[in-house]
């Protein structure tokens, strides 16, 4: 009895002694207990969670080195190497997860809409629902402040830049020539469809060194990576008509959009103040080819065609019997996109895009033939070497060449153009300290051949996170841009025009809810100024321009507050002034308005299947020069303001009618004054006001489609 006693304590020490205990203490970066984080060995069963005091214990068979995991939502997963013998009485921090939906996010000067936007400003759908945007992305993003109402126009004109500032990606890649032509006072529309695009990456200022070539703003589309099914659309409008079909085979998706726009059918309906000879017509196609490979990697080939005529009289002070104004242009666009991961979180991103565009203008017998052909090659990587940083750099190369022909009535022919390559490299990387603080340091070169200068370009931003709904964000950077091409083709002895900008924002978001408020200074220097009344070959041209632009952005959206409901309201007041072109002192130029307000509606009537939308714009009077009185540019116009309305009725799952009316209160819109060249028998000059060719636009369209699931539609489409 006495051996086997002393036997069993024998076991019981030996089994004892085999067993190691790991303790500890889990706490977070103020020093606080977390409850319940999981803790446990690595590859074992051996773990328990921690107590209200943060404390954990529990005892291992396991010997030599082990890996120690504690883990809890929302905090970076902790992990050490190490002897079960020392991990003892441990005190362990854990790091906020800055990839949670609550961390900071850098956004000074960007709106993003997409699937990988923590915090979405605007939506895709947005693009094609906002009253006043008719289905063009360039519609919908002047709902949003910074952006400055130029109707006549239709570009987009950023924070006191003038339009030619603002720069087009699709998928990272530079589109040279994204607007479609038209006539006076006729705004242009973005040439390309919203339907094959799922994000927005819009940036009024500081954006990312990836992006040059820019004075004041980029906006880059993202298309589709695989569409969820195959579909057919039928568009038969007031306008013309569209077809669209959608692909799916193997690892393979094509996406084709067709359509043809006729303006004599509605203008014989609703007559504008032009008179034409060849009614406005463009015929325009576009398809994307999709093909993924394993890893998430994706090769895309986006290809865009367009087609434009037109010939037309218009009402002008200074011909007895109208303008003349004729115009033909076809544009080819063709971008390729391929993204890959290549091993240890490095990944791939490079691309190309080729546009090819032709024009014959003719004002009055005058005509002018101009090409333009532009390439752009790019390349990118980047890695993310921790949850807490992450670097990318490329290169990139542009090659444009320009030429024009201008044949006036007594038959001479000019020639003239030029060719350039810019070379491009930019490197960035993120920083985040905590999920409440982050930082973007990036620098981009850039060598132009034609100009011979070469140009570096520092940016950073930085952003704190004030409370679990807010943060604010700082942010500078240095951009250069290359003249115009109308200066370009006459004159090569000139710099690249630049800017910097500083930037302070804060944001409060909520679900279905945010308010940001954003403060801006812009310090413009070498803008190209010249002698002549417009740029020629006598022009003398130089870099002496100045400018400056400030001002105040403030941005409040609302979802579902009220039932079925959804509205926005932006802001914005400019405070600028340039000294450029032929000015003869700084002024503030004609497509700046000190106040644009922008209010958007939208709501969806349950018992009658339709959505209503509503849109209101406002702009405040823009300068203008009076010759009859002294000063440049020192009278304004009345104020600019437009009520828009949408309606969209579920004829049945897959059938909409779609009826909009732009300014539908037939508002009066000034946006400037054509004078006579010459002062009448009174020593006066006689003027006329530059107004809308329609003073409202009527739009009715019927939208079929037709696929596998038989419940799509094109709601989200209008």
């Amino acid at each position: 009895m006495k051996h086997t006693l002393i036997l069993l304590f024998t076991i019981f020490t030996i089994s004892f002694n085999a067993q190691t205990t790991i303790s500890g203490k889990v706490l977070d970066n103020k020093n606080n207990p977390i409850l319940s984080a999981s803790v446990y060995l690595d590859g074992t069963y051996d773990g328990t969670s921690t107590n209200e005091k943060g404390e954990f214990s529990f005892n291992t068979e396991e010997k030599g080195t082990q890996t120690l995991v504690v883990s809890f939502v929302s905090y970076e997963t902790f992990v050490k190497f190490d002897n079960v013998l020392n991990l003892k009485n441990l005190q362990i921090k854990l790091k906020d997860d800055i990839n949670s939906l609550d961390a900071v996010v850098i956004n000074a000067g960007t709106f993003k809409a997409g699937e990988s936007a923590k915090v979405t400003v605007l939506k895709p759908l947005d693009i094609v629902t906002t009253a006043n945007a008719v289905g063009d992305v360039l519609g919908a993003l002047q709902t949003l402040p910074g952006t400055a109402a130029n109707p006549e126009d239709g570009r987009l004109f950023v924070r006191g830049g003038n339009a030619d500032e603002t720069q087009i990606f699709i998928d990272g890649i530079r589109v040279f020539t994204p607007y479609s032509p038209t006539s006076n006072n006729a705004p242009t529309r973005g040439r390309y469809s919203p339907f094959l695009f799922k994000g927005i990456t819009f940036s009024t200022g500081g954006y990312s060194a990836e992006y040059g070539q820019a004075l004041s703003g980029v906006l880059d589309l993202t298309t589709i990576d695989k569409p969820d099914q195959e579909k057919t659309e039928i568009s038969l409008m007031t306008l013309g008509a569209g077809l669209g079909n959608t692909q799916i085979w193997d690892k393979n998706s094509l996406s084709v959009n067709a359509y043809y726009i006729n303006l004599k059918p509605y203008t014989a309906v609703f007559p504008d103040r032009n008179k034409f000879i060849r009614p406005f017509q463009n015929a325009s196609g576009e398809a994307v080819y999709r093909h993924s490979f394993k890893d998430d990697s994706m090769i895309k080939i986006y290809t865009a065609f367009s087609y434009t005529d037109l010939e037309v009289i218009q009402d002008d002070i200074n011909f007895d019997d109208g303008l003349r104004f004729g115009l033909n242009n076809k544009n080819l666009y063709i971008n390729s996109s391929y993204k890959n991961k290549i091993g240890n979180n490095w990944r791939i991103e490079s691309g190309l895009s080729f546009t090819k565009d032709n024009s014959t203008i003719e004002i009055e017998n005058d005509q002018i033939d101009n090409s333009e052909n532009s390439a752009h090659f790019k390349v990118k990587l980047n890695k993310q070497f921790s949850s807490r940083f992450r670097v990318s750099f490329g290169s990139e190369y542009f090659i444009t060449k320009f030429d024009e022909t201008y044949n006036p009535v007594n038959n001479e022919t000019f020639n003239y153009g030029f060719d350039n390559n810019l070379f491009a490299s930019f490197a960035e990387t993120d920083i985040f300290f905590s999920k409440n603080l982050a930082t973007k340091i990036g620098i981009r070169a850039e060598h132009s051949t034609l100009l011979n200068e070469f140009t570096i370009s520092p940016r950073v931003s930085l952003s704190y996170k004030t409370s679990k709904n807010a943060q604010f964000s700082l942010a500078y950077g240095q951009f250069y841009q290359n003249p115009s091409n109308n200066y370009l083709k006459f004159n090569q002895d000139l710099k690249a025009e630049n800017t910097a900008h500083l930037i302070a924002n804060f944001q409060h978001t909520k679900k279905n809810q945010i308010f940001r408020i954003e403060a801006y200074y812009k310090d413009y220097q070498d803008l190209v100024k010249y002698d002549s009344q417009q740029p020629n070959f006598d022009s003398d041209f130089n870099n002496n321009g100045t400018a400056f632009a400030k001002g105040i952005d403030i941005f409040w959206r609302q979802n579902g507050k009220i039932k079925n409901t959804d509205y926005w309201v932006s802001y914005s007041f400019l405070d600028t002034k340039r000294d450029f072109r032929n000015y003869p002192t700084a002024a503030t130029p004609n497509f700046a308005s000190a106040h644009n307000l922008s209010i958007v509606g939208k709501h969806f009537i349950e018992n009658l299947q339709s959505q209503v939308g509503f849109a209101y714009n406002f702009a405040s009077g823009r300068t203008y020069t009076n010759p009859n009185e002294p000063g440049f540019l020192t009278h304004k116009t009345k104020n600019f303001n437009s009520v828009s309305l949408n309606w969209a009725y579920l004829i049945d799952q897959q059938k909409i009618l779609y009826v909009s009316l732009n300014n539908a209160l037939g508002t009066k819109n000034v946006f400037g004054y054509n004078y006579k060249n010459t002062p009448n028998i009174n020593g006066n000059f006689d003027r006329q006001a530059i107004v809308p060719n329609a003073d409202t636009f009527f739009f009715v369209g019927f939208f079929w489609t037709i696929s596998d699931d038989k419940t799509s539609n094109n709601l989200n489409n209008l």
